[in-house]
């Protein structure tokens, strides 16, 4: 199962050498490590301090971890290439979390949660072996999808997910598990959803309260300027 979710995370996130990543809500840092084996330069945070002491013993000082509110980050804007959620707290609201994700990040994020419409969430293995936490709400494509373009309505969404059937069926199943494309495949256990994070310029309030519109060479913003998130 593991082995599966991650192979469908690197096919949607593409990461690279040397991209900043953060892991909001990394838990016992089982995939900051996953993310520092492909490269990355990982930070990962999580408001249980039990769960940051495990991260270290794993990881030791090769990530930033951090005690921190998925719905009030603290890292400044546009701070990391890569920014995930994965397995979301379920007492966080996911609409903030997923605002405060596209705030601190300046390339793509990453949602991946259990889906409701899924073999594994019917005979109940969200709450098991799938799902760290152990009672997060299953979700699904469109409910993810809507809470995405809710932030950024323009934004281009790739998706997928991988399906785990209860465990009495292996192995028998597992031949078939395996065949089971991945890519836009709405019922899988385990889905994931990937987007990108870009910037426009907009106009801005100078000092005397006059509309003024931010510009400069190569399209970068002029310094103080304000930038609209969209989609890529």
């Amino acid at each position: 199962m593991d082995r599966r979710e991650k192979e469908l995370i690197q096919r949607l996130l593409k990461p690279m050498d040397g991209e900043r990543l953060l892991d909001v809500g990394c838990g016992a840092g089982d995939y900051l490590r996953f993310f520092r084996e492909n490269g990355c330069s990982v930070t990962g945070t999580d408001p249980s301090q039990r769960m940051l002491d495990t991260a270290r013993e794993k990881l030791g000082q090769r990530a930033d971890l951090c005690p921190g509110n998925s719905e009030d980050l603290p890292f400044s804007d546009n701070e990391f290439d890569i920014v995930t959620l994965i397995f979301p707290n379920p007492a966080c609201n996911l609409r903030n979390a997923i605002n405060e994700a596209i705030r601190v990040c300046s390339g793509r994020i990453f949602l991946g949660t259990i889906n409701r419409y899924s073999p594994a969430s019917a005979y109940g293995m969200g709450k098991t072996a799938l799902d760290p936490y152990g009672d997060s709400l299953p979700s699904s494509i469109p409910e993810m999808t809507r809470l995405i373009r809710s932030a950024l309505s323009d934004t281009t969404i790739k998706w997928g997910s991988v399906i785990f059937f209860p465990p009495g069926w292996y192995p028998a199943i597992s031949f078939f598990e395996e065949r089971v494309p991945s890519m836009r495949n709405p019922f899988g256990s385990f889905i994931g959803l990937a987007f990108p994070v870009t910037y426009t310029r907009i106009t801005i309030q100078d000092p005397l309260g006059e509309a003024s519109e931010a510009k400069a060479a190569g399209g970068y913003p002029e310094p103080g300027a304000a930038r609209r998130r969209t989609g890529g």
